[in-house]
Parts: C-alpha cells; sequence; structure tokens
C-alpha cells in the first residue's frame, strides 16, 4: 500500500483529485466550450448532477471508513453547500458592480472555483496541522463560530460596499486597469495614455475574479473552523468541501435570479454555527468523546430546512429580484 499523506492512504487523495479534475474538464471542455449564458434550466440540471455526485461520494466515504465519517461528510457537505448559497448573494453584486455580462460569468467562476481549491487546501492543511499539534485550537475554532453566529443574529447583515474596497482601490492606483470590458480577456494590451506605447491593463473581469476570490477567503473564515468542528479528518473536511464548491457556480445562475427567495437563509445559517460551534464544549460536558454524528446531521438538516422553508413561505408574493447582464 502506498504511503499515508494526511492520515489516509495516497490512492485515496489521488482518486479524488482526479474526479475534480475530470469534472473541471468536462465543464470547461465540453459543456462551456463556447462563452454563452447559462439558462435557469440548465443551471438547475448541472446542479442536480453536482450534488448526485457528493452525495455519491459521500456514500463511497460511508462505506470505505465507516458511518461515522460518512455522517461527518454529510454534515460538513450540508453545511458547506448552504454557506456557498449564502455567498452567491455576494457574487452577484460583484458582477453587477463590474456590469458583467452573462455570458462570461460562468469563465469568471470558473477560474474563481480553481482559486478556491488552491486556497482552502492550503487553510484545512495548516488548519489540520494546529489542531493535531494543539488540541486547544478546536475550542477556539468553536467559540469563534459561536461568537460568529451571534454576531449574525444581533447585527444581520450589511451590504459589501465593492467600490471602496481597499484592494480594489490600491490595484487601480498601482497597476493599468481599463474601465470597459474586452471581451472574455482578464487582460488586454493597449496604448497607454502617459506614455503612448503599448502596455498590459487589468479588465473589470480580471478585477471581479479577484473580488470573488476575497469574498471566498472572508467566507472560508466561517466554513473552514465549521467543518472542524464536525470532524478533524483532513479527508473528510476537505473532501466535503470541495464537492459542496464544485456545483456553486452550476447553481449560481439559478440562484441568482432568485436568491431574495432566500431571506432567512441568514438566520439559519447563524444558528447553524452557534449549533456546531456549542456541540464541541457540550460534548465534553456530557462526557462524550464525540457529538454524535446522526445528531449532528440531524439537527443541521433540520435548521437550514426550517430557514428555506420559512424563506420561501414569507417571499411567496415577492417577484424576481435582477440580475446583472
Amino acid at each position: 500500500m502506498l504511503a499515508d499523506w494526511l492520515g489516509k492512504p495516497v490512492w485515496m487523495w489521488v482518486s479524488f483529485l482526479s474526479i475534480v479534475v475530470a469534472l473541471l474538464a468536462f465543464d470547461l471542455g465540453v459543456l462551456h466550450r463556447d462563452h454563452r449564458e447559462i439558462e435557469v434550466k440548465e443551471s438547475l440540471l448541472l446542479s442536480v448532477m453536482y450534488i448526485g455526485l457528493g452525495l455519491s461520494f459521500g456514500g463511497w466515504v460511508w462505506w470505505l471508513l465507516g458511518p461515522q465519517s460518512g455522517m461527518n461528510y454529510l454534515t460538513g457537505f450540508v453545511v458547506e453547500k448552504t454557506l456557498a448559497l449564502d455567498n452567491v448573494f455576494v457574487i452577484a453584486l460583484i458582477f453587477s458592480f463590474f456590469a458583467v455580462p452573462r455570458k462570461y460569468q460562468h469563465r469568471v467562476l470558473f477560474w474563481g472555483i480553481l482559486g478556491v481549491i488552491v486556497l482552502r487546501a492550503i487553510m484545512i492543511g495548516v488548519g489540520a496541522t494546529l489542531v493535531s499539534e494543539f488540541a486547544w485550537v478546536l475550542y477556539v475554532f468553536a467559540a469563534f463560530l459561536i461568537v460568529t453566529g451571534i454576531k449574525m443574529l444581533v447585527l444581520g447583515d450589511k451590504e459589501p460596499e465593492i467600490g471602496n474596497n481597499p484592494l480594489i482601490r490600491f490595484l487601480r492606483r498601482h497597476f493599468n486597469v481599463t474601465d470597459e470590458h474586452h471581451s472574455h480577456a482578464f487582460f488586454v494590451r493597449k496604448p497607454h495614455a502617459a506614455t503612448g506605447g503599448l502596455a498590459w491593463f487589468m479588465t473589470p473581469l480580471f478585477l471581479a475574479l479577484v473580488m470573488i476570490e476575497v469574498a471566498d477567503l472572508i467566507f472560508a473564515v466561517d466554513s473552514v473552523p465549521a467543518i472542524f468542528a464536525i470532524t478533524t479528518d483532513p479527508f473528510v473536511v476537505y473532501t466535503s468541501n470541495i464537492f459542496a464548491i464544485l456545483g456553486l457556480r452550476a447553481l449560481y445562475f439559478a440562484l441568482a435570479a432568485m436568491i431574495h427567495r432566500f431571506r432567512y437563509l441568514k438566520t439559519a445559517l447563524a444558528v447553524v454555527l452557534i449549533f456546531i460551534g456549542s456541540k464541541v464544549f457540550a460534548a465534553d460536558l456530557l462526557g462524550l468523546e464525540k457529538f454524535p454524528a446522526a445528531a449532528s446531521l440531524g439537527v443541521t438538516l433540520a435548521i437550514i430546512a426550517a430557514g428555506v422553508l420559512w424563506s420561501l413561505y414569507r417571499t411567496r408574493a415577492e417577484t424576481a429580484a435582477p440580475v446583472s447582464r
């Protein structure tokens, strides 16, 4: 057998990464070779496919590593998928601010997902090392989740001010940035007004990509501690994260038009974060080695389902929200 890496045989990691690479290649090379708008029907069908693949992989984890790992994977998948839905709102704002045409939005999301895969690998690797070396870090993660959840409940949401973002101001101040789109290009070479010679310019499409990566970094601050509070197995943590995120770009085009219907999803997420953080301390108080995985999954699903159903009920008379084109 090949040597272990992060607690699991290398072949397991290679199998997972091979699936991810194959999915990305199929998505970009077959489904979306041409730049075009993705309709809601196609978005939903692709989302069902990605969710099915994610759940199937969870079944494989269950079969290979046992029910405990399987339920931990499913819990992590559900939590990360729900957090990703919350991210859709921010992505829609970014696309609207930079006036990204719908037919180029998938390109930005695709490269954004690649960045997420690398970024999450780094963050989860660091988190796994810290938890392995210093057990008390898990309690820090748990306390952070509780505080974050309470803050979300008390303060609510504030719409991010993208135009005043310090990173955007820095890029515009120190680099050549064009105000107009140039098809699907992230960079374009054009005459510089000051020098008269040719120079490379960043396009609004690249700025949108940068902002989406920054948004994911901010969301990862919540999601990575949340999954470590569910399980400290790096394989389960990373695979559940990535499978939940992989379908985000497909689901985006359907959700962006009706994200206003999930008004109370943020409240449900806040309660989920408080629950996940609290169960780490509850396990110690109850004298348990770990909080039961089945109970964790059941409570998480119940909270999120309640938030979604209540949102749909309260907003049933509202019309669709505008989507950037």
